[in-house]
């Protein structure tokens, strides 16, 4: 098998997407990509899941791609979330993220309608093959109701657009498997805060993170000293703020970690329906976390 092209090591930050009066704030996004490249993340990751991608509308969708390429401008690499459960459109956005600049794309599994592993391999090799750009795989099966199979893995990392995963289904033992059976064919990062450090101490080379949105430097480092082999460093930062990644999903993301993002005055709280509001309560426990992490 191909050895792949890392389109980024170390921690990725997914990114959300600030809105103000039901648009996208683009101001609020300027100072928020500025804080993360400040920060030391290694990449950007617009248009994803904790960006509320679900709900924005095509051209929002576009733009915020083409914005995040445009702001960036080449200091890290940014990877446009171009997944979809329709394969055509998936295929349209790939090709426009391509066509902007962008790094890489991100890919979810089909959601809703699901798949065969048959047919999702098909799926993501029709996108491989729609533009020379990295293909960085998604499985998410708690939102999507879908999990990639370690066959359908070994096939699809024979593709030499299909370079990476993010991995978030949280089963230590398949991800290991994934690694151990695809090796170079297929880089993976961590999907899940929590894993950081267990995943990148048997292969991965990285996170794509909840986390970094509030924790850019701390996240950056705890994969860095991994990526050094200094694994008990980087476990001591693990646990040091596991109850601060655990309280960023006391409910469904994106809703805590935009309301720590609106506590640190990086946006408002507002969020897409049916997404809404925590509740008082939640949010006093979510600020006690981050008064012991001193994030306010």
């Amino acid at each position: 098998m191909l050895q792949k092209k890392k389109v980024f090591s170390g921690a990725g930050v997914a990114l959300i997407t600030p809105f103000k009066d039901g648009n996208v704030d683009y101001n609020a996004l300027d100072v928020i990509l500025e804080q993360q490249i400040a920060g030391g993340t290694d990449a950007i990751i617009a248009c994803g899941t904790t960006a509320e991608a679900a709900t924005l509308t095509d051209l929002e969708h576009r733009r915020i791609i083409s914005h995040c390429v445009e702001k960036v401008a080449g200091r890290v690499p940014v990877i446009a979330g171009t997944g979809s459960n329709h394969t055509d459109y998936a295929i349209e956005l790939t090709k426009f993220s391509k066509n902007e600049g962008a790094d890489g794309v991100l890919l979810v599994t089909p959601y809703y309608n699901k798949a065969s592993q048959k047919s999702l391999v098909k799926h993501f090799q029709m996108i491989a093959e729609c533009a020379d750009i990295p293909n960085i795989l998604y499985n998410v099966p708690s939102r999507t109701g879908l999990n990639i199979s370690l066959g359908a893995y070994q096939q699809l990392a024979e593709h030499p657009n299909i370079v990476a995963t993010k991995e978030a289904s949280g089963n230590l033992s398949a991800i290991m498997q994934v690694i151990e059976a695809c090796g170079d064919s297929l880089n993976v990062y961590s999907g899940n805060d929590d894993q950081i450090v267990p995943l990148m101490s048997v292969g991965a080379i990285g996170v794509i993170s909840v986390l970094s949105n509030i924790m850019p430097r701390e996240t950056h480092e705890m994969a860095r000293l991994c990526l050094e082999g200094n694994f008990k460093e980087a476990a001591k930062l693990q646990l040091r703020y596991l109850s601060l990644t655990n309280g960023l999903f006391m409910q469904v993301n994106p809703i805590p970690v935009k309301t720590a993002m609106a506590k640190m005055g990086f946006c408002t709280t507002e969020m897409r329906m049916p997404l809404c509001e925590m509740d008082d309560a939640d949010n006093e426990k979510l600020y006690a976390l981050m008064r012991e992490a001193n994030l306010i």
